[in-house]
Parts: C-alpha cells; structure tokens; sequence
C-alpha cells in the first residue's frame, strides 16, 4: 500500500516545481546570456561566458597513436593512457589519485607537482616512462582559453582555492611542475575542460553528438557553434568551434530570483564561493544533499517530520549526501527500505508516513535539478536548429539517479521544436578519452602519431 505524502508538505514544496511558464523564462534568459557570453561588446557582463575552446573539428573515428590524458576536476583526478588504433577501436588504462585536503585549499606549486609526481608514477607503471607521449588535460573549473595550449583559471568551484593559480596559465603551471621533476618526456597538446572531453568522447563514437553536459560534483555545457556567431574569436579561418558555456554562473547577476527559494540562499551564503554558481547550486551533486538537509530540518522543526524530534547529525552541514537522494528514489514504490536506512543513519527515527514524505522532498529537488538542466539543454538544441542532435552527458548525478535521464528527456522534448530529434548518450568513459582524442586531433592535423 502507498503511504499518502501530507498536503502541508506537498504545499510548501510547491516553490522548488519549475512551471511551464517558468521553463520558458529560463530559456528566454539563457539564451540572451548566452548570446551576451558570444558577443564582443556584452562578453565582459555576461554570467554565461561562451568560452572559445580552440577546439574546432571533432573526432572522425580514424585517430591511432598512444596518449596520455590528465583528468583534473575534483576531489579525485584521473590518469590515463589511451591507445587510439583506428576504426573506433582503443585500448584504455586509468588509474585514480587523490587531491589531499590541504592541497585544495594550498599553494599552486605543491598542487602542479603532486600531479607531476603522479603522472610519473602511472608512467612507469603502464611501462612508458622512456616514451615521449602527447598528453591531453581536462581542467574542470571555469577557464579562458588562449589557444589550445592555452587557458587561465576564472575562478576557483566545487570547494579548491588554492593560492597562485587565479588568472594563470594552468598549462604552464603544470609544465613547470613537469620540468621540475626533470624525468619524464610529455607534450601537453591541448587544454579543455569536462564538457568538451564528454563531447569529444561521445562524437568519436556517434558523429551526431553536438553537446556536451556535465551533471556531477557540478554543472556544465559546452556545444558546437557556427564562427559567424562567435564574434569573440579571432584565429585562422574555420567554420565551427566547440564553445565551453560555463552556464554554472547564470544567475550570478540576479537574475534567477524569480525561482531561487531561502534554501537555495542558505546554500550560497554557507559556500566559499558567495554568489556565484547560482545556476550550479540549484542543480548539481556538490550541493543537492544538501538543499535536503536544509529542507528536512526546516520541516522537522515545524513538526512536519519525525514527530518533530532532530538529530545532532540532521543538524550538522553536508550530512545528507547527495547519493542519499539516488538511493532513496531507487525504492519500489511502497517500499522504504533505503529511505529507512539512511534516516537511521542519520540518527532520526521514522514511520512510513516520514518516508513518503522524505522520498518526496528529495523527488521534488532532484526533478527541480533535472529540469532546470533540460531548460539549458533545449534551449542549445534550439539555437543550433539542426535536424538531429545527441547530447552527450557524463557526471553522478545523471549516471546514478535512477530517473534523471527520463526527467530531462521528457521535460527537453516539451520545449524542443517538434521538428528537431535528440537523444542523450551516457558517455562510456568519461572525459578522459575525450582529452585524449583531444591531443588525438591535435596530431592528427599535425600529421603526426604519438607513441
């Protein structure tokens, strides 16, 4: 039997549903800022920068040659070697190190050799420390390419601050870093970022892809865009070029209040980063456990759950993981068994009636997610007007949410013009091969094969 969710709770939850009227202002913003991001004269106080990604032809499947990749955008970041043989056909080995704490939250120097004394070591253990490789690098944070080789950190997100790197070439830092070590031979032939490697990665198996999206730790997209729409870029002669919207920061100029809740603020003014990522922080993995937390509290403590009884853990800040959500949302419907679990392990007894209620509290965040990155979405479909598009998309919250890949998809078909056709495709192996097909174009139009 389904336990009934109480109608005081579905009232005030009502403000985190994104109506239809809503979807359609989203959109309408999105893209004036994205066209304000692609302009000259708008650029400077754009919120959605357009950054130019110099990357400008996709992969056609043919690539051969073995190449490193570096994977920086969290907590974790990965290396990897990847060795492209033609006709979709690769071999891949990754392994995964950790960004200590203190290394987050340090000076630039300490973070670029920890990185270089971990490439060092995945060389010699993959048997190619005497080999020069091209080496692709996907930085996640907000970056301003210079060139392919090229790219200054914005700003630091997702909870790294480290000194020294803010409005310097990350490519450099981390060629010094290599060039202190002194032992290992890599070209860095190219810089991009989560999106673009998604991109990458996914067109090199369906050419169709045209967009890239992230839905993890934090949010992104990037998509291809036609040279006469992009009248910051001033290179060599090319028709389209993959732009990096950096879409995290919509709202930074206020323009979102018309959908933000207190619980959206409450989470803003608890970041390191206070006003910015507005966008980001309604939608993504670093910040939605969190909106449930602030939500359960609010409510047990107007009597609305758990008999009105808190928890020290309730009240303590990012106790509610965002994987909480997932797991909670994986139950049959009429079966609490993961709602219970983690209620009790966050030291709060419940009833059934409690668990309808929680489950629906995290449907309502994790829809509201869903479908605030679905405005974005069809909103890119819509300018690019081509016939076909498929998104490629990679990050936790898509891959491990049991229903956010439906939510998104029905949520873009209602706003996509009824003549166009998408679908979303998970990307298999991250960014990583995408940063590796990155450095694989690079060459190729070098003419030359690395490895």
């Amino acid at each position: 039997m389904k336990t009934q969710v109480s109608e005081e709770i579905k009232q005030r939850c009502e403000e985190l549903k994104i109506s239809d009227d809503a979807m359609v202002e989203l959109m309408d913003l999105f893209l004036r800022e994205l066209n304000k991001g692609l302009s000259k004269k708008d650029n400077p106080t754009a919120d959605v920068k357009c950054f130019i990604t110099y990357i400008k032809d996709l992969p056609n499947g043919e690539e051969r040659g073995k190449f490193l990749a570096l994977d920086l955008g969290g907590t974790n970041f990965r290396v990897l070697i990847v060795h492209l043989k033609g006709d979709k056909d690769f071999e891949m080995e990754s392994k995964i190190y950790a960004v200590p704490q203190d290394l987050m939250v340090g000076g630039a120097e300490q973070l670029f050799d920890h990185i270089a004394d971990c490439l060092a070591n995945f060389m010699k253990d993959q048997n190619v420390y005497d080999e020069r490789l091209s080496l692709g690098f996907t930085f996640s944070f907000p970056l301003q390419q210079l060139g392919l080789t090229k790219g200054l950190l914005v700003k630091w997100t997702k909870g790294f601050n480290v000194a020294g790197v803010t409005g310097e070439d990350v490519v450099k830092l981390l060629k010094d870093a290599i060039k202190r070590r002194g032992d290992i031979q890599i070209d860095i032939c190219a810089i991009l970022n989560d999106t673009t490697g998604t991109l990458m990665s996914c067109a090199w198996k369906n050419h169709n892809c045209r967009i890239g999206l992230i839905v993890g730790t934090g949010s992104n997209a990037c998509y291809v865009e036609k040279i006469e729409n992009i009248e910051m870029y001033e290179g060599l002669e090319t028709n389209q070029m993959i732009i990096n919207t950096e879409w995290g920061a919509l709202g930074d100029n206020g323009s979102l209040e018309f959908i933000r809740t207190s619980y959206d603020r409450a989470i803003d003014e608890q970041s390191i980063n206070r006003g910015k990522q507005i966008y980001e922080k309604m939608i993504s993995g670093m910040y939605m456990g969190e909106l449930v937390r602030l939500i359960l509290l609010r409510f047990t403590k107007d009597g609305l759950l758990f008999n009105g009884m808190d928890s020290e853990l309730l009240r303590k800040s990012q106790e509610f993981q965002t994987n909480y959500v997932s797991q909670i949302e994986s139950d049959e419907i009429g079966n609490y068994k993961n709602c219970m679990e983690v209620i009790h392990k966050l030291g709060l007894s419940a009833n059934f009636k409690d668990c309808a209620n929680v489950r629906y509290i995290c449907e309502c965040v994790s829809t509201r997610s869903a479908h605030l990155v679905s405005a974005g979405i069809a909103c890119l479909i819509n300018k690019m007007n081509e016939q076909s598009v498929t998104i490629g998309v990679d990050g936790s919250v898509y891959r491990y949410h049991p229903k956010y890949h439906d939510l998104m998809v029905k949520r873009i078909r209602q706003f996509v013009r009824p003549e166009i056709s998408f679908d979303l495709m998970l990307s298999e192996d991250g960014s990583g091969r995408g940063a590796a097909l990155v450095a694989a174009v690079a060459c190729r139009e070098e003419g030359r094969i690395s490895g």
